[in-house]
């Protein structure tokens, strides 16, 4: 996504001079807020979101991130993937991560956070260019990634799962299984944890099909353009049409949580230290507990282990 400022100085836009194209996906762009205590949101037509270019008031004025998101919000990088994000038909911006981060900001001062979707292979450009400041997602950690940006206290683990045709046909339950086999053709949502599995394991790039999103899977599944598609195991529950594997034994389990440039340094500490004591609460469990997660499982996990996998 490019953006050309149309003044020397552009003004931050609001949420409500922006509008949201209802048919949305990870290709889509829309935007949303939610605000403290609910979410808002509109409808209508967006070409394109509204960024700040490096070195404007969000960028770089006004003191440190931390300040000037008690003074102005914070804007998040979102997917459209549920459990981790979710859009309802009217826009509303929820989800596991959101819910998370909305619910610490909160505790930190921070009355309006702003989402944007974006696909997975843009949230960290996206992040080192300004052009948000945080991202709550459920992108999950791995060793490229972790090198680039800091992410907080993990939120969620998970385990990852094939979605198949009813009665799994072609006998699909591990990468194993996929690599044996050169005629399987498997889903990948393009810059995903999936393909970065794939890809580590030696899985030749003429297996692995791009989809455009969850959905756009399902749909491909169906239409016999894929034979299989990996994807978290919670994810593929939320899709009509298939049938999920059990976890993949051969795939690692891994996990996610907020994640923020290196330079932040301010919003990071305070957000990380908020973070640890409202995991410690009944409404992370709740909210955790509301998308289909156990809050349990994130005990004792760390940041360092879950960023030592590979890809």
């Amino acid at each position: 996504m490019t953006t050309t400022p149309t003044e020397p100085a552009p003004r931050r836009r609001t949420p409500l001079e922006d509008t949201m194209n209802p048919d949305i996906s990870r290709r889509n762009l829309f935007r949303g807020a939610l605000m403290l205590g609910g979410v808002v949101a509109v409808g209508g037509a967006l070409s394109a979101c509204t960024t700040t270019e490096p070195g404007g008031p969000q960028a770089g004025e006004g003191g440190g991130l931390l300040e000037r998101a008690r003074q102005q919000g914070i804007r998040v990088a979102i997917g459209n993937e549920p459990p981790y994000t979710e859009i309802a038909a009217d826009g509303t911006v929820t989800g596991a991560e959101p819910d998370v981060l909305r619910a610490v900001c909160n505790r930190m001062g921070i009355d309006q956070v702003e989402g944007i979707t974006t696909g997975y292979d843009s949230m960290i450009p996206g992040l080192q260019a300004n052009r948000w400041d945080v991202i709550a997602a459920g992108l999950f950690m791995k060793q490229s990634r972790c090198a680039e940006v800091q992410y907080a206290s993990p939120v969620i683990v998970s385990t990852e799962s094939f979605g198949v045709a009813e009665g799994n046909p072609m006998d699909i339950t591990t990468i194993a299984d996929v690599l044996e086999r050169p005629e399987l053709r498997i889903g990948v949502v393009p810059g995903g944890f999936e393909q970065g599995i794939l890809e580590t394991a030696g899985v030749p790039a003429q297996q692995i099909i791009n989809v455009t999103d969850a959905r756009g899977g399902a749909d491909a599944l169906a239409a016999n353009r894929i034979d299989a598609f990996l994807l978290p195991t919670l994810s593929l529950r939320e899709l009509a049409g298939l049938e999920v594997t059990d976890p993949i034994e051969d795939a690692p389990s891994t996990g996610s949580s907020a994640a923020f440039r290196r330079e932040d340094t301010d919003f990071f500490e305070a957000y990380d230290t908020e973070l640890e004591a409202f995991k410690q609460t009944p409404e992370f469990d709740e909210i955790l507990e509301r998308w289909g997660f156990d809050p349990t499982v994130v005990d004792g996990v760390t940041t360092e282990e879950l960023c030592a996998n590979e890809g």
